[in-house]
């Protein structure tokens, strides 16, 4: 009897969906569809299907303090769920490390690993594992299984699979005759048209052995190291192509076996498709936040943390957020990423950065930056601490409006309760400590020439960082 591994990969940035997602906050870790981030939905899914001790997680290093903050509201781990990639390697690399990992740990060849993005949507969790069910017939055959979805209109945004419709007669799964990327708009037409195209759905089924197998003879270069072992992998992780699975190995593969699936799926790369699947208003509007529409039709606006009216407006994106505004023509959505890449190339921050910030101690938020000051709102969570560090070109002020803070000020502690205050002089080694039981929460004042975040010199930290 096989047994089923999860393996969450939790890479990517979504960038079709600025100004929501950011490099350092990618759109797995926001809540786009419902009150938890399409992380912590993935997770709860996936904890349906397999027990929580074969759940796995693979994501490059620098989203591990993020991932610890949401996991711990959504599920108990009696083990390590994190396999940190040293820097993101897209899918094939991510898989293979996963992969490698697994079989470290316990996994053996005959077992199922089944691979999930963490940033789709899936509405109808037990259809979902039903089509997982008739996966694991499939994969314990032999097969490398993928899952599609029947197209509703001609997306040139999916990769799409074509159905052997002759040898899948009588099977309870369909055979791959090819895998084709991104189309031209009259080709997606030709596919929908012809009825045995799915979107490539993003999701993998197979054995231990036979995967490794493949990558090690579709694609040497990361297949070998793997066959070798997680160590032999991780030393050369630096050196792998970044390259994704579909070109790295399903292309290539003659044996594999697609599951449709009617689950109610979206995988969210762009406003438009996101409001295809969302529940709209009598006027076809989808709304998130404290959002109100006059008059208007078929707008997706989505608010954050501020009232946004739409009045007589039609067919519209709008996306805000603490620092930035987005308002498009809905249907223009896959040029979004081009607004980012502009952006970058004008080196403004908000393409990269994100106005709420995950740390492995708790969150901060910039308030408001001006020349030379800058006011955060951070939140400690119970018993943890920031570093001991000390800044050579700013000075901080904290108010604590929520708990009771600890303060490391130069050698001293003292403590400081609501509405009190402490100040901390440039070059002052300090930190902060949350000793209580419920959050803290103070404001920030950074004054100074130079008030970015590498103005951080770490002289002692729980999470070695300062190393």
């Amino acid at each position: 009897m096989d047994d089923l591994y999860i393996l969450i990969l939790a890479g990517g940035s979504g960038t079709r969906l600025w100004p929501w997602p950011r490099e350092e906050l990618p759109k797995q870790f926001l809540p786009l569809a419902g009150e938890e981030s399409l992380f912590q939905q993935t997770v709860r899914r996936m904890a349906k299907i397999a027990q929580p001790s074969h759940l796995y997680i693979a994501a490059s290093d620098q989203c591990s303090a993020l991932l610890r903050h949401q996991m711990k509201t959504v599920l108990k781990f009696d083990h390590d769920p994190i396999i940190a990639e040293p820097m993101a390697k897209n899918t094939c690399p991510a898989i293979a490390l996963g992969l490698a990992y697994l079989l470290k740990s316990g996994a053996g060849p005959e077992d199922l690993i089944f691979v999930s993005p963490s940033d789709h949507i899936v509405k109808d969790d037990e259809a979902f594992k039903e089509a997982i069910n008739i996966g694991r017939q499939a994969a314990s055959e032999g097969h490398i299984v993928v899952f599609g979805v029947k197209p509703t209109r001609p997306d040139t945004g999916f990769g799409y699979i074509e159905i052997d419709e002759e040898r899948s007669k009588g099977l309870p799964y369909k055979i791959v005759s090819r895998f084709v990327e991104k189309p031209d708009e009259e080709k997606a037409k030709t596919y929908l048209e012809r009825g045995n195209y799915l979107w490539n759905g993003g999701f993998f089924l197979f054995q231990s052995k036979k995967m490794l197998e493949a990558l090690r003879n579709d694609i040497p270069q990361i297949g070998i190291p793997a066959a070798e072992g997680y160590d032999s992998l991780i030393s050369s992780f630096e050196d792998l192509p970044s390259i994704s699975v579909d070109y790295a190995v399903m292309e290539k593969e003659k044996n594999v076996a697609v599951v449709p699936l009617e689950c109610g799926w979206s995988d969210i790369g762009s406003w438009d498709a996101l409001y295809e699947t969302m529940e709209k208003d009598e006027g076809g509007n989808v709304k998130k936040g404290d959002v109100h529409t006059i008059g208007g039709k078929n707008n997706l606006i989505y608010a954050n943390g501020r009232l946004v009216v739409g009045l007589d407006v039609n067919d519209l994106v709008i996306a805000d957020t603490p620092d930035a505004l987005l308002v498009a023509k809905r249907g223009s959505s896959q040029d979004v990423r081009d607004v980012v890449n502009y952006l970058k190339d004008q080196g403004r921050c908000e393409a990269t950065e994100a106005p709420i910030n995950a740390r492995p101690w708790g969150t901060y938020q910039i308030l408001h930056q001006g020349d030379r000051f800058k006011i955060k709102h951070i939140v400690i969570n119970p018993g943890a601490k920031l570093s001991l560090q000390y800044h050579h070109h700013r000075t901080e002020h904290w108010i604590v409006v929520r708990g009771t803070a600890l303060a490391v000020v130069g050698g001293k502690e003292i403590y400081v309760h609501e509405g009190e205050s402490t100040f901390i002089p440039k070059s002052t080694p300090h930190r902060l400590i949350n000793p209580g039981i419920i959050p803290l929460e103070i404001i920030e004042v950074q004054n100074g020439e130079y008030v970015g975040e590498d103005d951080i010199i770490r002289i002692e930290d729980d999470y070695k960082r300062a190393e």
